[in-house]
C-alpha cells in the first residue's frame, strides 16, 4: 500500500553533503516510497564528493549566497521540464572559526552570512521555483527543537532558526494567494551529523541529551527523515506553517530525578 501517496512524484532536495546529511536521509526515505529526487548541492566540489552517493540522480549546483546562481538553477530546472510535488530545504551554515563567543560578541559578518544561508535561502529559492511547484506542493525545512533555550554550545544559530521558523508563516500566507503550497518544518533535537560535529562543545551536549531523553538514546537522523517524508506527502495536507518536533521526549525530561540527584550530589 502506498500510504504516503508520493510514488512517481518528484521532489527537489537541497542540502546533501555526505551520507550523514539530513537531506540524504530524507531523499532515501522518499525514494523507498517510490518518489524521484532531484538534488541541488553547493558547488562542483560537493557534486564530486557526492558523485557515488547520488549516482543515477539528477544533480544541480547552486551557491544560495549568490542570486545569479539561484536564477541559473531555476532556469536549468525549467529547461529540463521539471515539476515538483515537494521541496526540501536542509541548508544551514554558521562560521565558528573564531570559536564559540558570548552571544553579545557575535561577529556581524558571521551572523548575517548565517541568516543569508540558513534562512533567507528558503525565501529566495521558494520564490525562484514557485512556478515549478505543483499547486498543492509541500515545502519542508529543517529547524531545531527549540529556539527558546539559550544553548551556548549552539552559538548564534538558534536566533537564526527562529527567523526561519517565522518565515514559514509568512511564506505559507503569501503563497496562499496563488496556490495551496504548504510550508512546514521538522524540528529535531541534537543529531549526529558531520556539520554538528564541527561545532565546538557539541559532542558533550549530544551526550548530555542522551541522558535527558527518556529512552536514553539520541534522536536518529532517519527518524527526522520519516517526519519530513510525512510532511512532504498528501497525508499531511491539513498541516501548514507548523513544526513537528522530533526530540524523543527530551523537552519533557529536564528535571529527571536521577539527573537532578547527580547534579546536586555528584559522586
Amino acid at each position: 500500500m502506498d500510504f504516503l501517496q508520493i510514488e512517481g512524484k518528484s521532489v527537489l532536495i537541497l542540502g546533501v553533503a555526505n551520507r550523514k546529511s539530513v537531506a540524504y536521509h530524507v531523499a532515501r526515505t522518499l525514494e523507498e516510497a517510490g518518489a524521484r529526487c532531484v538534488h541541488v548541492v553547493r558547488d562542483e566540489d560537493v557534486r564530486a564528493a557526492t558523485e557515488t552517493l547520488l549516482e543515477g540522480r539528477d544533480v544541480y549546483t547552486c551557491n544560495v549566497e549568490k542570486p545569479e546562481e539561484i536564477a541559473r538553477l531555476r532556469g536549468a530546472l525549467a529547461a529540463a521540464g521539471e515539476r515538483f510535488a515537494g521541496l526540501v530545504h536542509s541548508i544551514a551554515f554558521a562560521d565558528y572559526s573564531e570559536g564559540i563567543k558570548p552571544f553579545h560578541e557575535t561577529p556581524r559578518a558571521a551572523f548575517l552570512q548565517a541568516v543569508d544561508i540558513s534562512c533567507y535561502s528558503l525565501i529566495a529559492v521558494a520564490d525562484a521555483v514557485k512556478d515549478l511547484l505543483e499547486p498543492d506542493a509541500s515545502v519542508v525545512t529543517i529547524s531545531i527543537s527549540t529556539t527558546r533555550m539559550a544553548s551556548e554550545n549552539y552559538g548564534f544559530m538558534a536566533p537564526i532558526k527562529a527567523a526561519l521558523d517565522s518565515s514559514l508563516v509568512f511564506l505559507a500566507k503569501s503563497f496562499s494567494r496563488f496556490s495551496r503550497v504548504r510550508f512546514n518544518a521538522v524540528a529535531p533535537g541534537l543529531l549526529k551529523t558531520s556539520a554538528s560535529a564541527g561545532i565546538p562543545g557539541y559532542v558533550d551536549a549530544y551526550l548530555y541529551a542522551e541522558q535527558v531523553i527518556p529512552r536514553k538514546t539520541a534522536v536518529r537522523t532517519d527518524e527526522v527523515a520519516h517526519a519530513a517524508a510525512f510532511l512532504l506527502s498528501p497525508r499531511s495536507s491539513g498541516i501548514n506553517a507548523q513544526q513537528i518536533v522530533v526530540d524523543a521526549g527530551m523537552s519533557i525530561n529536564y528535571f529527571d530525578a536521577d539527573l537532578v540527584r547527580r547534579a546536586m550530589r555528584p559522586e
